[in-house]
């Protein structure tokens, strides 16, 4: 699905730091997609743990600290970002946050260049100055936005003219997260790291995700906690996931993992480098957020695995998780609904998951492609510099 892009086209996309996460990640797959189509991609960013995969694809990493918002640091930026786009003859500016877009916009109206923003999630404004300073987000030529959830979102709240914004989801690596290319020495490695004995036949649940209070871990304890007193002891849940220097927190839940008597039905088992892996490890993954999500690729990963997924009743995941088809939607934050369902799923049993799982795999391959999203992207940019170029 190649889209042919314009002579010498350089992509420069701004993200605060190539740690891990949704943005992140289609930043390296639109990256990735840019030079495959022969083009330039650059990546301007504090840095971080993806920075090996971006220049392993071929992209160039610009090191500048835009994920500070103190407004000389921004400023700084921009003069850095203004050297960059002249020595680079940069193309098209894609920012994909708030603090740093703030920069890249002053920096592509210094030079002229184009400029595109990518919603990644639901900035709420309680003010008018948080308005204002979300709004840096829609001042370019076009905005992405990663469903219709955050698309909707930023029509109420913008009030942008609706040829404005265009609707691309988030895609999945599907060569990545594909079981046919997870052998079983990577699934062995996984339970072995994590503690999962071979003969543990407990159904296993997965909340991937960085440590956050958003992400619902707390709910999950309470409703592990109810599932036991009520004689259910058939699951072992897993949260995969970075604290990401929130150590307060991690100690939090740790706490109450043992106060609660769930340490052998919840693990923490901290960064995981192969989700595929994860997902094939588990019977069945869980997004339990408390707030919601504009997309939640980690709703779409699973199924894409072969697992349904139980996901909070709101959000991008009312679009990309079919209730009672490719797993269920359950009310966020309420401990007994969550409790119930985590029992159903466990009650419906493997044949059962595994029909689930095999409608969530076809329907996940179908619109969630990592490769879709970016060609929906590069046409979103051709988009742009054929108006510029007509002068609209």
């Amino acid at each position: 699905m190649a889209v042919p892009l314009p002579p010498n086209f350089t992509l420069l996309q701004v993200v605060p730091e190539l740690e891990t996460g949704g943005a992140e990640q289609t930043t390296i797959d639109v990256a990735n997609a840019v030079v495959r189509a022969g083009g330039k991609a650059l990546v301007a960013t504090r840095g971080g743990r993806m920075t090996a995969r971006l220049e392993a694809d071929g992209g160039r990493l610009a090191q500048m600290p835009v994920q500070s918002k103190n407004p000389l640091v921004m400023l700084g930026n921009a003069a850095r970002l203004v050297d960059l786009i002249r020595k680079e003859k940069v193309s098209l500016v894609h920012a994909r946050s708030r603090a740093p877009a703030f920069s890249a916009l002053w920096a592509a109206q210094a030079t002229g260049t184009p400029f595109v923003a990518t919603y990644h999630g639901i900035y709420n404004a309680r003010t008018k100055l948080k308005r204002w300073y979300n709004a840096v987000m829609t001042r370019g030529d076009l905005v992405i936005a990663n469903s219709d959830y955050t698309r909707d979102h930023v029509l109420r709240e913008h009030a942008l003219p609706a040829e404005k914004i265009v609707t691309i989801p988030r895609g999945v690596d599907l060569d990545r997260f594909n079981p046919a290319w997870v052998t079983r020495e990577r699934i062995a490695a996984l339970r072995e790291a994590w503690g999962i004995t071979p003969d543990d036949n407990r159904v296993k649940i997965l909340l991937g995700g960085r440590l956050t209070r958003i992400k619902g871990h707390p709910t999950i304890i309470e409703a592990a906690a109810r599932m036991k007193a009520a004689g259910q002891s058939n699951f072992l849940i897993i949260f995969a996931g970075d604290d990401q220097g929130r150590t307060d927190y991690r100690e939090e839940l740790e706490a109450s993992i043992r106060d609660q008597g769930l340490s052998a039905e919840i693990k923490l088992v901290g960064h995981c480098d192969d989700m595929p892996a994860a997902c094939l490890v588990c019977d069945l993954a869980i997004l339990p957020t408390t707030v919601p999500e504009s997309f939640g690729r980690t709703a779409v990963e699973p199924q894409a695995m072969g697992r349904p997924v139980i996901a909070s009743s709101h959000g991008g995941a009312t679009e990309t998780v079919l209730d009672g088809k490719t797993g269920w939607l359950v009310p966020p934050g309420d401990a007994p609904a969550w409790a119930a369902a985590m029992t159903h799923a466990i009650e419906a049993g493997p044949v059962e998951l595994r029909r689930m799982g095999e409608l969530a795999s076809a329907r996940a391959r179908q619109l969630y492609s990592a490769e879709a999203m970016c060609a929906a992207t590069l046409g979103a940019y051709e988009r742009v510099l054929e108006a510029r170029a007509h002068g609209a």
